[in-house]
């Protein structure tokens, strides 16, 4: 019973993950997200395309529902099904089976699941990563440093097994979805961030 309680947090999480606000709005309005900017889902993404507004409602969305996915989790098994739901909705984000497993980079979801399950850790980071983004405008940047504190102090804060490995997963997701942006920061060609909705060409 046990094992099926974790199988069904994992796999409701999942689904509620792949579901995409941002593909959601961006097709209310004529627009496919996914064929714009960057091609990912996310709020970056959406600011970018759409404008500040649109991006905020894209990690609203994406931030509830991983919230919601985490209490799920949590009412099914207990803190082991918050950290599985937590995992599963970053996954189900990143990689939507509604949506041809094309999704964001999962750092909305990720800073959810990060507050609702490490609440100390998990804000300690997202300031840090608002500090980054504030003082270099490069959001990728900012969001692997939310990761990469929130990771840090948990595994010196918290037991290695099981919160400890889970935030290196959550950690390495992040990383493997930025991949891109890793590279191109290191190249110094990573786009800064900019308020304003990219032009339509006609």
């Amino acid at each position: 019973m046990i094992i099926l309680g974790y199988i069904a947090a994992s796999v409701l999480a999942y689904f509620l993950g792949s579901i995409s606000p941002g593909i959601i709005i961006s097709s209310h309005f004529g627009t496919d997200i996914r064929k714009q900017g960057s091609k990912s889902t996310g709020a970056t993404n959406m600011t970018r395309v759409m404008g500040l507004r649109f991006g905020l409602l894209t990690f609203i969305g994406d931030f509830l529902k991983a919230a919601v996915a985490v209490m799920i989790g949590r009412l099914i098994a207990g803190d082991p099904g918050a950290l599985l739901a937590g995992l599963s909705v970053v996954i189900g984000h990143n990689w939507p089976a509604f949506y041809q497993f094309k999704g964001g980079k999962g750092i909305a979801c990720s800073v959810a699941v990060l507050l609702f399950i490490c609440p100390v850790q998990g804000l300690i980071g997202s300031i840090a990563g608002i500090a980054v983004i504030a003082l270099t405008r490069y959001v990728s940047l900012g969001s692997l440093s939310v990761l990469l504190v929130s990771a840090v102090l948990i595994v010196i804060m918290k037991p290695f097994w099981p919160v400890g490995l889970w935030a290196l997963m959550l950690l390495a997701l992040g990383v493997y979805q930025h991949r891109t942006n890793i590279s191109r920061l290191l190249s110094g060609k990573e786009n800064k961030l900019d308020l304003k909705p990219a032009k339509k060409s006609n």
